[in-house]
């Protein structure tokens, strides 16, 4: 008989410092995956990750979580010492686990309802390069059945929300009727597009910008909003009253002085910044600037 076991760090182990250093690209799990599963070795195996955690689902037919997770810090050329982040499950707590995953029982904002998505992505990729088997296949199936249940008999999807959704709220708390806010949405993904319909709904004006210029303007057009050029960010970022930031960059595209000097043209009147990102896309040393508020 195999043991079935799951490592991985989330938002309750782990702070966000570590998080965005273990997150894995679609490009990179697709690399990830089948190199794990022979150099682990593993007989099967599924990587998940998201803005929350990043987690690794394993068949073995002995428990070598230990060499899985040195092997995964190996590959993402990280220190070893954040290993003692790293919580380990086997047997039926690692199911129960993936089922609480997979249910959004063990999200940040309990019900949100990306995460079966999230899953379905993850599984999807592990079959594409081959690292799934029965094992796997059926808990995904059992985990999949398990989520269903929860949504439908518990009502939990009626009181959901996202954590784009807690953003916006939270800019609602922060700046009170958001129809005096001008808001800049940096972002025009999935989550940027469910921040940007909830600004919609709240009446803020919308600002929308993306690398991809087209992308900015297509969500622009749909939502009444306005579509304003990446490349002039610095130039319009003192005129926003709240910056909501959502992007797939894997660096810092906001910093210190990019707030020094946006909040000496708003003549030190309050700016708040909120980052969804994972990794972050705001230097946390913004908060060192006087008048700039950083969520």
């Amino acid at each position: 008989m195999g043991e079935l076991f799951v490592v991985g760090v989330n938002f309750k182990v782990a702070p966000i410092e570590v998080r965005e250093k273990l997150a894995c690209s679609k490009e990179e799990i697709v690399t990830i995956l089948p190199i794990l599963k022979r150099e682990t070795p593993l007989e099967e195996v599924i990587l998940l990750s998201t803005c929350n955690r990043t987690e690794i689902y394993a068949y073995n037919f002995i428990d070598n979580s230990e060499s899985l997770i040195d092997k995964f810090l190996t590959l993402k050329n990280l220190n070893p010492d954040i290993k003692k982040y790293f919580f380990k499950k086997r047997g039926e707590e690692a199911v129960f686990h993936i089922f609480k995953v997979s249910s959004s029982l063990d999200s940040m904002v309990i019900g949100e309802p990306q995460i079966v998505a999230q899953f379905k992505e993850a599984y999807r990729i592990a079959k594409e390069v081959d690292t799934v088997g029965k094992i796997l296949n059926r808990v995904y199936e059992k985990a999949l059945r398990a989520s269903k249940r929860v949504r439908t008999e518990t009502g939990i999807s009626k009181s959901a929300v996202s954590v784009s959704y807690a953003a916006v709220e939270l800019a609602k708390k922060i700046f009170g009727d958001l129809k005096n806010a001008k808001v800049l949405l940096i972002g025009a993904g999935e989550m940027g597009e469910l921040a940007a319909n909830y600004l919609k709904r709240f009446g803020a004006e919308l600002h929308i910008t993306n690398r991809t210029y087209e992308k900015a303007l297509k969500l622009a057009r749909e939502l009444g909003g306005n579509a304003l050029r990446f490349e002039n960010l610095k130039e319009y970022l003192p005129l926003m009253d709240i910056v909501i930031v959502s992007t797939g960059a894997k660096n810092y595209i906001l910093n210190k002085k990019d707030f020094e000097e946006a909040i000496k043209r708003r003549d030190y009147e309050p700016q708040f910044v909120i980052d969804i990102s994972v990794p972050r896309n705001v230097n946390p040393q913004i908060l060192e600037v006087e008048g700039v508020f950083l969520y």
